[in-house]
């Protein structure tokens, strides 16, 4: 019980550090995910004796993967489709294919290959790592697009590809990390093999979260009740990812898609405005402070890395996902009209890699050959992406002038 005491006041002391500075951020009109990262950075580099036991606590790899995928990502995913119009999705829907699905295997494959030749990393190591490159964070993004009046379509098409793409990263990580060298060895059936379990861990979140949505969304049609609802859209979000990966399906593709349904035909058939708006107003609430730790974490984890004497393959691995997103970005939407050449210069600069990378990375078991290297690249890449991307995001769309007429 004392444990769990200290534990709670560790976690209490970094939220008020991360709410202070969003507060902040909001302030001077900057994104706060990039601040809180900024924070964080020097947090971890410094000694402060009063959140030394805080920094320690959270920086445990069990700790931020423990908090960051069975805590948080129910929570964020299922918040991004209550407030993504599925309509709006529906609009989108070739961009968002495109770089969900295609675009996520060619990145795999060009920053497992690039990884394997350039980096020397063992092959299993490589498309591990690569899976981990593949998922998109926009928080930072869709923030700054917000602040600058960047047009709805873009946003959605961002907001769309990191949803979907975070379930498919999801799954390759788990083949890659697990399977690949044994389904090498099989050769062409190792192939048959990989396709079928992706089809499994896909089709069947899928399947588990279309069930639990359309259940949830029944369920909610007999009350008007909104601090009801509310628990019932919490029930369904944590639900639906922990059913889905009992069944050894994908937990993140069953939230995505019960959320729509939720979200969508739960909306037309058993919320009324008010339960609207107090199911958003909640889960901005929760969402908030999810961000606010996860960013401050991702900062502060940089006292578990060792960069000494790795800057030219950290640079290379920089460069290496850089080149794999431009070339899964132009070949998976080259077919795609209603992007023009700026949209697109935009969309691949804002493919920003965030907390679900590391908190993959950190999964890793102890004994995974190479789990040191993973770490180090994924760690650099996400602090690349956040921090040198995200703030240049700014200037970026002023000079595109992408913005509302």
């Amino acid at each position: 019980m004392h444990e769990f005491h200290d534990a709670f006041i560790q976690i209490l002391i970094l939220l008020a550090i991360s709410i202070t500075v969003i507060g902040i951020a909001k302030l001077l009109k900057e994104p706060y995910s990039i601040a809180l990262v900024l924070v964080g950075l020097v947090l971890g580099l410094t000694e402060f004796p009063i959140i030394e036991e805080a920094e320690f606590y959270i920086t445990q790899s069990d700790v931020f993967q423990a908090t960051v995928i069975s805590l948080f990502l129910p929570i964020l995913l299922g918040d991004a489709t209550l407030k993504l119009p599925f309509h709006h999705l529906y609009q989108q829907k070739k961009p968002v294919i495109g770089l969900a699905f295609i675009g996520t295997f060619i990145s795999w494959l060009v920053i497992g290959g690039g990884a394997y030749f350039l980096l020397d990393l063992p092959l299993a190591v490589a498309f591990t790592f690569a899976a981990l490159m593949s998922a998109t964070d926009p928080i930072s993004v869709l923030s700054i697009f917000k602040s600058l009046g960047v047009p709805e379509k873009l946003s959605t098409v961002m907001e769309g590809e990191s949803l979907f793409n975070d379930g498919i990263a999801v799954v390759l990580f788990k083949i890659a990390s697990i399977y690949l060298l044994t389904y090498i060895e099989m050769g062409w059936a190792g192939l048959g093999s990989g396709v079928l379990l992706f089809l499994q861990f896909a089709l069947g979140g899928a399947l588990i979260g279309l069930i639990l949505g359309f259940i949830l969304s029944q369920i909610i049609r007999i009350f008007d009740d909104y601090p009801l609802e509310i628990a019932f859209s919490a029930l369904l979000f944590f639900g639906s990812y922990f059913i889905a990966e009992h069944f050894h399906t994908s937990g993140v593709i069953a939230v995505v898609v019960a959320g729509f349904m939720f979200g969508d035909y739960g909306a037309k058939i058993g919320m009324s405005k008010e339960t609207k708006t107090n199911i958003n107003t909640f889960w901005d609430v929760i969402t908030l402070l999810a961000n606010s730790l996860i960013f401050l974490m991702v900062g502060i984890e940089i006292r578990n890395i060792d960069f000494t004497g790795q800057w030219m393959l950290i640079i290379s691995a920089i460069l290496i996902v850089l080149v794999g997103r431009t070339i899964a970005l132009y070949i998976s939407t080259g077919w795609i009209k209603d992007l023009n050449a700026k949209e697109r210069i935009l969309i691949n600069w804002g493919g920003l890699r965030g907390s679900l990378s590391i908190a993959l990375a950190l999964s890793l078991p102890q004994d995974f050959g190479g789990r040191e290297e993973v770490l180090l690249f994924t760690f650099s890449v996400v602090l690349f992406s956040l921090i040198v991307q995200g703030l240049t995001l700014k200037p970026l769309i002023q000079r595109l002038g992408i913005t509302k007429a």
